[in-house]
């Protein structure tokens, strides 16, 4: 029978224990919906953090369970959708694809485009999903970007695959992690910003 410590979360059946890897997912996403992101956080428990800067693009950071981390990429990819059917006069014109940008090291990228595509492939046709990995790193990273879009249930199952091929073959190398618009101009514009300042009055 179960243990009274089983309560505690500590140990349990094989399935807890499947449950409590950590997932780390980073996700390229536009805006800061500082309120949609706190009912994510509450609901899900998972850790959710949002990259600061000036830049259109964020990197949303999603830490917790496995089960936590699917539980708040269930929930984006169903607030991206109720934002995109809002559009046409509030009436949602059929199921508009939702669209989610994964960050991934390039070094898990193999693994998850598998044999001349295989794994890829059968990602797209078990879950009904568009999946594509850029061919090119992102700017100043060793990471790339994997996008999947389609409707919210097919998106889940498709981040569900994705994130097991993940879990199974850790990025080899150090990985630089990419962030949004950090490009030298920006750099060098505050560089001059700063040095043109003037005092007040």
């Amino acid at each position: 029978m179960a243990s009274p410590d089983g309560v505690s979360g500590v140990g349990g059946s094989p399935e807890e224990t499947e449950l409590s890897i950590t997932l780390t997912l980073r996700m390229l996403m536009h805006g800061k919906k500082g309120e949609t992101v706190k009912r994510i956080r509450e609901q899900s428990s998972a850790r959710i953090t949002i990259s600061e800067g000036s830049c259109p693009e964020r990197i949303t950071t999603i830490t917790g369970s496995t089960d936590a981390v699917f539980r708040a990429v269930s929930m984006i990819a169903f607030k991206l959708e109720e934002d995109l059917g809002v559009g046409n006069d509030g009436v949602a014109a059929g199921r508009a694809p939702v669209t989610l940008r994964l960050v991934i090291p390039a070094s898990q990228c193999g693994s998850l485009i598998g044999k001349a595509g295989s794994k890829i492939r059968e990602i797209r046709e078990s879950t009904g999903a568009q999946v594509q990995v850029a061919g090119d790193l992102l700017p100043n990273s060793t990471e790339r970007a994997v996008t999947v879009s389609g409707v919210p249930d097919t998106i889940i199952q498709c981040v569900r695959q994705i994130c097991a091929v993940i879990l199974e073959s850790p990025p080899k190398g150090a990985t630089i992690p990419y962030h949004p618009g950090l490009s030298l101009g920006t750099i060098l514009l505050s560089a001059n910003q700063v040095r043109g300042h003037s005092p007040p009055g």
